[in-house]
């Protein structure tokens, strides 16, 4: 695992997750790097993290607590996958993979990328989140070594993801 990434998961602290996603990025040479947060109790999620290479690249960034849309496992298959708490999901070309995999204009329409990571963030059997670098113009190959790393890295990052949504989620009652 990189040096950076590793001493920021050394902290335990759900503070590390801004740089985090900087450090992901840069590891993985993306543009953008984001994490989605959910409270699996409320189905409430929000995306508070986001980084991009330039101002260019659209930011994905929503500070409020919201409702998953009830349809989402439904348009989206690799959300459904992570609703399943199945293994994180490697796309090389949003144009090329299958129906299966993912939903073509889903992803254009709300993300605008061309090559992923859908980075199932789970614990106790239940989805907390979901890290996403990505390419925004290319296909990528995601090596071996790269798959191996992420995969170690989305074990250390949980933690720090349902510490995160355990400090800072919204009671529905409460509004």
């Amino acid at each position: 695992m990189p040096p950076e990434i590793a001493e920021l998961l050394q902290t335990n602290s759900a503070d590390a997750l801004p740089a985090l996603m900087e450090a992901i990025a840069q590891y993985l040479n993306s543009d953008r790097c984001f994490v989605y947060l959910r409270d699996p109790q409320t189905r409430l999620g929000r995306v508070p993290f986001c980084w991009t290479r330039n101002s260019e690249i659209p930011t994905v960034y929503d500070e409020d607590w919201k409702p998953e849309p009830e349809s989402l496992a439904d348009e989206d298959p690799m959300f459904a996958a992570a609703l399943a708490t199945k293994p994180s999901i490697f796309v090389e070309d949003v144009t090329t993979a299958s129906p299966e995999v993912l939903n073509a204009q889903f992803e254009r329409e709300n993300f605008g990328h061309r090559a992923l990571i859908h980075g199932h963030l789970c614990q106790d059997h239940q989805l907390w989140g979901v890290l996403q670098p990505c390419l925004m113009h290319e296909p990528r190959y995601w090596t071996d070594e790269e798959r191996s790393t992420f995969s170690e890295m989305i074990e250390k990052i949980t933690p720090l993801v349902v510490q995160y949504v355990e400090q800072y989620r919204k009671n529905p009652s409460e509004e």
